[in-house]
């Protein structure tokens, strides 16, 4: 085996073609998933097409800070190293709903989770080690405030699509903040842009669901095509040492100056750190 890799949300349409990749492509995989008898069923599909059966599955619930710790904390336990990390789960919520631990949960699954889940299993990396952090283009749309944490944004009113965008805007803030800490240790971490895919992210749970199913889904990525980028940032010879940068359709997007700009990466940081502090 050439290592362990990571990959939450392994039981989504883009996390399972992921898996299958990273399977194939001969690791140890530990499918982090949010219903443990989903992640089971792809798990054994996985096996049979690869090969690989040293595949593991983990129940999370990626909305509670608690159930990251719990888990991480087994795992820093069980593993020696990990060569791959994929934060791929994603969702976004039809209305306001606010966790146990006080967070907007769009906020805690896309950006808290993602922060919390990778300083907690930085211990197990090293040189060589890559970290991929999914995306999406609607950061460009995004910001964060005071009340980011627990509103999703600064009005009262639950809008899902600004909230959505919200969290991948502090998500790659997050992306390119953790790979200026870690440049000097060799360990790459990057940020991979799936471009409009047919997955159930996309449902809006209105009338006109059965429309977008039959005139939207069949002209945009299949999960496949939209986990792509995903996948060469993990696998791909040409990508070792590349770190600091989103990729979309398998190239390096070029940044406004303001989404690498330290001094709001480390505000941020230092302000999740704070709300994060019990669990880290």
């Amino acid at each position: 085996m050439k290592g362990t890799a990571i990959i939450t949300g392994a039981d989504g349409g883009m996390g399972s073609e992921i898996t299958r990749a990273v399977a194939a492509a001969g690791y140890h995989v530990i499918m982090l998933c949010y219903t443990k008898f989903k992640g089971v069923e792809r798990k054994s599909q996985i096996a049979l097409e690869t090969g690989n059966t040293d595949i593991e599955v983990y129940e999370i619930d990626l909305s509670s800070m608690e159930c990251i710790h719990t888990v991480t904390g087994k795992l820093l336990q069980r593993l020696s190293s990990i060569e791959l990390l994929m934060n791929n789960a994603g969702t976004m919520c039809t209305h306001f709903v606010r966790t146990d631990e006080g967070f907007e949960r769009t906020v805690a699954v896309n950006y808290l989770a993602p922060f919390l889940l990778t300083n907690r299993l930085l211990p197990l990396m090293h040189s060589g080690t890559r970290i991929v952090n999914m995306v999406s283009c609607t950061y460009a749309i995004g910001k964060t405030g005071v009340h980011f944490f627990q509103n999703g944004s600064e009005s009262r009113t639950f809008w899902r699509i600004p909230i959505y965008s919200n969290t991948k805007y502090a998500l790659w803030m997050f992306t390119y903040e953790l790979s200026q800490r870690l440049k000097d240790k060799g360990i790459t971490v990057n940020g991979a842009d799936p471009g409009i895919v047919s997955t159930n992210i996309i449902r809006m749970d209105m009338w006109f669901d059965w429309l977008t199913d039959l005139f939207f889904r069949p002209c945009i990525r299949t999960p496949r095509q939209g986990a792509d980028t995903a996948i060469r940032l993990l696998l791909d010879e040409d990508k070792a040492g590349m770190t600091g940068r989103l990729f979309a359709s398998n190239k390096a997007k070029r940044l406004k100056p303001k989404f690498t700009d330290r001094s709001l990466t480390v505000g941020l940081w230092e302000a999740t750190e704070q709300w994060l502090a019990p669990f880290l």
